[in-house]
């Protein structure tokens, strides 16, 4: 993904991206010298010159020559993050009530949906949450680990490299690289591979007897492995 890809992340065109990253590595331009430098033809320049500043990447200098100047990329990028928060907050105080879930199966395409419904799993558990991963996927998740172990969740892992993580029961065992088992709470599943990029897919659920079915394939596989220890295989 380019620079000018991620700043359509917050809401800028890529026009209007463009034009930012023109103003970052040049410095105050005018509408003129913006058009120059970047090829875009003059009547789009200050149209999106105009957009840019009422959406807070650019600030305008007055003078005998209208110039712009580009708001820093860190206040950009930490203001469009407190306004999202703040409309976060807006939203959950005004949503109607969810009605009670209904427990059926869920389908989770998508490597980010998927990695993100694991961030939220682990970072809403209340008591202890298991969890089988390569160590690949470990490493893209191991921030909302470590907050939930300072949280005081139980933190049970399966991974296929040994490694060290203060709070956390960890097993290690050779594993699938895109394999994925996760229980949090014994009220919550997520389980599938992320083998295919965005074509990844995985199944949540609340189902007791999925639920159960998970629980006894990982108590079997850490009773193996402790097995394997046991005689001196691991």
């Amino acid at each position: 993904m380019d620079i000018v890809e991620l700043l359509t992340q917050f809401n800028l065109t890529r026009q209007e991206a463009s034009i930012y990253l023109t103003l970052l590595s040049e410095g105050d331009l005018n509408g003129y010298e913006v058009a120059k430098i970047t090829g875009i033809s003059r009547s789009n320049t200050y149209t999106s010159l105009a957009a840019l500043v009422e959406k807070g990447g650019a600030f305008v200098i007055e003078g005998s020559t209208i110039r712009y100047t580009p708001v820093p990329i860190e206040e950009f990028c930490g203001n469009k993050v407190r306004k999202l928060q703040e409309t976060k907050q807006d939203l959950i105080k005004s949503i109607p009530q969810k009605r009670d879930e209904v427990e059926g199966y869920i389908t989770i395409k998508g490597k980010s949906h998927i990695l993100n419904k694991m961030r939220n799993m682990i970072s809403e558990a209340k008591e202890r949450v298991y969890l089988s991963v390569s160590e690949q996927i470990l490493e893209c998740i191991l921030s909302e680990i470590k907050n939930s172990i300072d949280r005081g969740i139980k933190m049970v892992l399966i991974t296929n490299i040994p490694f060290c993580l203060e709070g956390a029961t960890v097993y290690f065992a050779e594993k699938s690289q895109q394999q994925i088992r996760l229980i949090a709470d014994s009220t919550n599943v997520l389980t599938g591979d992320i083998d295919d990029g965005e074509y990844s897919t995985c199944l949540y659920s609340k189902k007791k007897n999925l639920i159960d079915l998970l629980k006894d394939s990982l108590k079997n596989e850490i009773k193996l492995i402790e097995m394997m220890k046991g005689n001196g295989n691991a």
